[in-house]
């Protein structure tokens, strides 16, 4: 792979089975990803330094996933301009619903876009549209992927229809 376009950041490593499923999309896209640990509490000089020289390193979208309180995307979007895409993850006595409004309720200047609980394939699919915009090879991978899953729909439907005697 080349150097990487996308950093995927997470709090803790509990949170590593969501993080992968957009590992796994960037990848089947073509797009080279680098991931780490870095919470925002814990660690938040590790997780500043970590925005702050994303461009410099060639990054040029970021997800983030934390659960519970959820501040991981919204402290990294305060130390770049770069896209910030954030997942909330399902933790805690609510499940997930604390880490949505974490993450999508941001102040103006610094957006973070969110996307569902739990939702690291469309973190990284979106991740490829944006990085899209200059590439228009990732644009056709991303249009080969929505056609074969149009195709996919359009066969369970036509086999559900022949299940039911319908046609």
């Amino acid at each position: 792979m080349d150097k990487p376009l996308v950093g995927i950041l997470m709090g803790s490593d509990s949170d590593l089975p969501v993080m992968d499923k957009a590992a796994e999309v960037l990848t089947q896209m073509g797009v080279a990803w680098e991931m780490d640990i870095s919470s925002a509490h814990r660690l938040p000089d590790k997780t500043a330094d970590y925005a702050r020289s994303a461009r410099e390193r060639g990054i040029e979208v970021l997800i983030c996933g934390a659960g519970m309180a959820a501040h991981l995307a919204g402290v990294v979007a305060s130390h770049t301009t770069l896209p910030v895409i954030g997942i909330p993850l399902k933790s805690g006595a609510i499940g997930g619903v604390d880490a949505l409004y974490s993450t999508v309720q941001m102040p103006p200047g610094i957006p973070v876009a969110t996307v569902a609980v739990d939702g690291g394939k469309n973190a990284a699919y979106l991740a490829c549209s944006i990085l899209s915009i200059k590439r228009p090879e990732l644009a056709e991978k991303l249009e080969q992927f929505r056609e074969a899953t149009r195709n996919e729909l359009l066969e369970k439907s036509a086999e559900l229809k022949k299940r039911n005697g319908k046609s």
